[in-house]
């Protein structure tokens, strides 16, 4: 007999931290560093806009005349966002992350951000399912 997938809602984090599109680089930078986390959702009026992460951050800094200080998240921001439901099974967010060399999904019900699932919770999960369902 096997077990279901559990839903993506089991190891994501949940109230993920977020950033709004107006706020500049250097703060997304000071947020990611306090937190010790590389990806942000963006967010405007409680809407998700983007995803800004550390790579697109160092990126666009490495372009001549970007003041980090000055620069808004928006411009550093990708608005392609992967999103799923919270009931989402795991195995086929873990599939669409790998096919589409994603590093986290944002994790969307009622229109709201209610969790980020990043590289780091699959390894959660990974070692999860191969402890309780293959350890004997």
């Amino acid at each position: 007999m096997s077990k279901s997938i559990p839903a993506i809602q089991k190891f994501m984090t949940t109230t993920p931290h977020s950033i709004g599109a107006d706020q500049t680089l250097a703060h997304a930078h000071a947020v990611m560093r306090e937190f010790r986390i590389r990806h942000l959702p963006v967010l405007v009026g409680g809407k998700l806009v983007g995803m800004v992460t550390d790579r697109d951050l160092r990126f666009i800094e490495t372009l001549r005349d970007v003041d980090p200080s000055k620069v808004p998240v928006e411009d550093a921001m990708v608005t392609d966002v992967y999103s799923v439901d919270p009931e989402t099974p795991v195995d086929e967010v873990v599939r669409e992350m790998a096919q589409h060399k994603y590093g986290s999904v944002v994790v969307m019900q009622n229109q709201k951000v209610v969790g980020i699932f990043t590289t780091v919770d699959v390894c959660t999960a990974f070692a999860d399912m191969l402890h309780t369902r293959l350890a004997k």
